[in-house]
């Protein structure tokens, strides 16, 4: 499990980035985040653990979690 901060999130578009703690940004969206986190308000500067997904268009945060 990789961990990060929230760095923005769009609650009326659905996603956001992350900013992992090596300081690579990763996309992810509400849909990716863990079940049951899926009713949580995401806020900037939240830390947050996660999975990566390799994807043909990059790196994607899955099974996102609040810490």
């Amino acid at each position: 499990m990789e961990t990060g901060k929230v760095k923005m999130f769009d609650h009326f578009k659905g996603y956001g980035f992350i900013t992992t703690d090596e300081g690579d940004e990763v996309y992810f969206s509400k849909k990716d985040m863990h079940p049951k986190y899926k009713n949580v308000l995401i806020k900037e500067n939240m830390k947050v653990g996660f999975d990566f997904k390799r994807e043909m268009k990059g790196d994607r945060a899955v099974n996102v979690r609040i810490l």
